[in-house]
This record gives structure tokens, sequence and C-alpha cells, in this order.
């Protein structure tokens, strides 16, 4: 007995936005996707958080806060 697609789909949601699935199975969870609403909010959700941590990767840290990091480990690796 096999369900709807949706077990599929959201197993493999995570490679499938990542482009690591084979174009068959790209092609399956695609239409899938466009026809299931709950899936489709699971997808929309996934390629949000996956951007914003993304983006945040990207930053930064200020300067300062960078200079008291490194402090702070050089510190800890000199007493062990």
């Amino acid at each position: 007995m096999s369900d709807c697609g949706c077990d599929k789909a959201r197993r493999d949601l995570e490679e499938y936005l990542r482009n690591e699935v084979c174009k068959t199975e790209a092609q399956d969870i695609r239409e899938h996707l466009q026809n299931c609403p709950g899936c489709q909010d699971e997808a929309h959700i996934a390629r949000t958080l996956t951007e914003v941590v993304a983006r945040a990767c990207k930053e930064t840290a200020p300067e300062e806060l960078r200079d008291q990091v490194l402090s702070r480990l050089r510190a800890i690796q000199s007493t062990h």
C-alpha cells in the first residue's frame, strides 16, 4: 500500500531543494509538490530556512567580537 507520494516527497525534500536527486526523482517530486498544498508548504518553509541560513553564513562577525573570541580561544588553548 502506497501513499499519495507525501512520504517520499518529504523524505527527499532537502536533497531535491539542493538539486541532489536524479532527474526522474526530481520530476516526481516536482509533480507531487504542484498538486499537494501540504508538501508545498513544507517545501516553502525548507527553502526559506535554507536561504536564511545561507545568508547568515555569508555575514561576518564584527571585528571586535572576532578578536574577543580568538583571544578567549588562545587563552583556553594555552591552559590545555
